[in-house]
């Protein structure tokens, strides 16, 4: 079965990196929700339309990692694919790569759970299984 994927573009701001121009490890977390909140939108759901539906989606585990650095300016391609659904859980993979170049600059993961506005386990919407399958 081939689940979602999407690509997202974003620059490096200064603001994102350090005193020499080298991107803050931090941000690649923020970059890889830019990718997550994109797919999901490309294929019709928003993190506002879960929440109408008593679902949210905390991260209960992340990975990155890093192999070459981002720099200030750089135009970067978070290129993200849903690679695991349960009945209540998602795993996407992301791969960070400066535009034009083959190689990535960094991978991570994300896992996330289905709870509801209180915290409790809840399955995801079959919608939204629908819809990124």
């Amino acid at each position: 079965m081939t689940l979602a994927r999407s690509s997202s573009m974003v620059r490096v701001r200064y603001a994102e990196t350090d005193q020499m121009g080298i991107a803050y490890h931090g941000n690649y977390l923020a970059w890889f929700e830019v990718g997550r909140t994109d797919l999901l939108r490309e294929h019709g759901m928003t993190y506002k339309q879960l929440e109408g539906q008593d679902v949210r989606l905390p991260v209960i585990e992340t990975r990155v990692v890093y192999r070459r650095p981002a720099l200030y300016d750089d135009v970067l391609e978070i290129r993200t694919q849903l690679v695991e659904m349960s009945g209540a859980r998602l795993r996407f993979e992301y791969d960070v790569v400066r535009n034009g170049e083959p190689e990535a600059l960094a991978q991570g993961m994300t896992e996330h759970a289905a709870v509801d506005a209180n915290g409790r386990p809840r399955r995801l919407p079959e919608e939204l299984r629908r819809r990124l399958q």
